[in-house]
């Protein structure tokens, strides 16, 4: 073959590789718009005095960082977001574990109540927050209107007005509203476990909790790993919740990170500050999520 006719044949391989890279181009753009101008605008605003109406002023190195880690409230700030991550995450997996387990003992119903488990899901957070903020109101609320029908007289429990009962109340509700989530992901598992090894089991007369601690558990683990991931990542995320049920309060009891950002923001104008936040807050999350990640791995790994 002469080396003309080897270059015609190697002009579609080329046309295509070259297709195939400009196909590629607006979700490149996408990226660089979305996440890597953000990252690279933080970190040099974390740097620098900057304030809502004009950034980048003067440059100060890392006194924002002093000041967030000296100013009393970023740091408890982080530590309560992890906890109301985890807690929140593990509450709405096992819940929401349970009710799968529950739909893929009656299958046959599992349409409807699919549909059913959506509804907390598909409501606003803004929306839940209000709804629950109303039925734990101390007055006129529904949970301390049933406990003044049992016990005629007694004080009404401040469940968003004092500490750790306000914090709790939180983590309760978002994990209310995404234990449909984890639901769903752990049913569509329970729907790829081979029936073979069920069928095994009940011929060598396997009772049903140790089915489910031998079988279905360890097959069952991967999936469950996977979606305690992506509930941390989403409980990270809080601030609907927190803005609109507690505003942070009492005190800073129910400060988030996300929500310590936004008052740097826009309540007091730093973006220099918030920006620090941002960047603590994001190695913070890396720090959490990548052990769990090696989990998942691993658990992954192990069932195949």
């Amino acid at each position: 073959m002469s080396t003309r006719t080897r270059q015609v044949a190697r002009r579609p391989a080329r046309r295509a590789t070259w297709t195939g890279r400009a196909m590629l181009v607006p979700a490149v753009i996408a990226v660089v718009v979305i996440a890597v101008y953000p990252l690279v605008f933080s970190i040099a605003a974390s740097v620098s005095d900057s304030s809502l109406g004009q950034q980048f002023t003067e440059w100060v190195g890392g006194e924002n960082y002093a000041a967030l880690f000296s100013d009393g409230v970023t740091l408890p700030s982080l530590v309560r977001s992890v906890v109301f991550a985890l807690a929140s995450a593990v509450i709405a997996l096992i819940g929401g574990a349970a009710v799968a387990l529950c739909l893929d003992v009656a299958v046959r119903s599992g349409r409807v109540l699919r549909v059913l488990l959506l509804l907390p899901l598909m409501t606003p957070p803004v929306m839940v927050g209000v709804i629950w903020r109303l039925m734990l109101a101390p007055t006129g609320g529904l949970f301390n209107n049933a406990i003044q029908s049992i016990a005629p007289g007694s004080e009404p429990i401040l469940f968003l007005g004092s500490s750790p009962a306000a914090m709790i109340s939180v983590i309760v509700v978002d994990a209310w509203q995404w234990a449909p989530f984890c639901a769903l992901l752990v049913f569509a598992a329970l729907q790829t476990l081979p029936s073979e090894v069920y069928e095994a089991a009940q011929v060598d007369g396997a009772g049903t909790v140790q089915v489910f601690r031998r079988i279905t558990l360890p097959l069952l683990l991967p999936a469950l790993l996977t979606t305690l991931l992506l509930k941390v990542v989403l409980s990270f995320k809080v601030f609907d919740l927190v803005f609109v049920m507690t505003g942070g309060g009492p005190g800073f009891d129910t400060t988030v990170s996300s929500y310590d950002i936004y008052r740097s923001a826009f309540q007091s104008f730093d973006i220099g500050m918030a920006a620090a936040q941002t960047v603590v807050f994001l190695v913070l999350v890396t720090i959490v999520i990548v052990p769990l990640n090696a989990v998942r791995h691993r658990a992954q790994k192990g069932a195949s």
